[in-house]
């Protein structure tokens, strides 16, 4: 049996995904952060090479063309997508890979690495606490926001194809779950 060296974390829009993988990232050197391709804008602050490769739509659909990727899907009209470069490089590496995608994304990559894999959903406590999440954060519109709801009603079904689920109501257990779980499965991190 394959060692897991892929830990994919997966959740609704705001569910917290992006906290756990940093947190993961702090406390395991040899864990690395898979960085997804996207044709969507920058927000501020955010950095090409660091928290996605931005591509244009040209640049990206060439990758699809070239079966460059892992997965990918689009996404309120735009396109993300998990590059196969990331995941060679891992294991040319002898890294812990740490993936924050959405939920068809991760499944593509268990379907492909199945023993590999594993497969972690982030669920907030309810949907109105994700959409006050999601308000919080200021970088959405009144529409998009009822998008990525609409989405999460989605994500949520398909959480029990997911290795675990955990309910993000409290962050700090939440972090503790997510490190008693990589401590368990992956041997590296033991």
């Amino acid at each position: 049996m394959k060692n897991k060296i892929f830990i994919v974390l997966s959740s609704p829009s705001g569910g917290g995904k992006t906290t756990v993988a940093h947190h993961l990232m702090s406390i395991y050197p040899n864990a690395k952060f898979s960085i997804s391709a996207t044709t969507r804008p920058p927000r501020q602050n955010e950095i090409n090479g660091k928290d996605y490769y931005f591509l244009s739509k040209e640049e990206f659909l060439n990758k699809i063309n070239n079966n460059e990727l892992v997965e990918y899907e689009e996404i309120f009209g735009n396109y993300y997508g998990t590059l196969k470069s990331e995941l060679d490089k891992a294991r040319t590496n002898n890294n812990i890979l740490i993936f924050d995608v959405d939920v068809k994304g991760a499944l593509s990559i268990k379907k492909l690495y199945p023993d590999e894999s594993l497969l972690i959903f982030i669920a907030p406590p309810s949907l109105e606490i994700l959409e006050q999440r999601l308000r919080n954060r200021n970088t959405e519109t009144d529409e998009q926001i009822k998008t990525r709801i609409s989405r999460a009603k989605m994500e949520l079904d398909q959480a029990d194809k997911f290795d675990y689920v955990i309910v993000n109501n409290q962050l700090e257990k939440t972090l503790e779950t997510v490190t008693e779980i990589a401590k368990k499965e992956i041997k590296e991190l033991a």
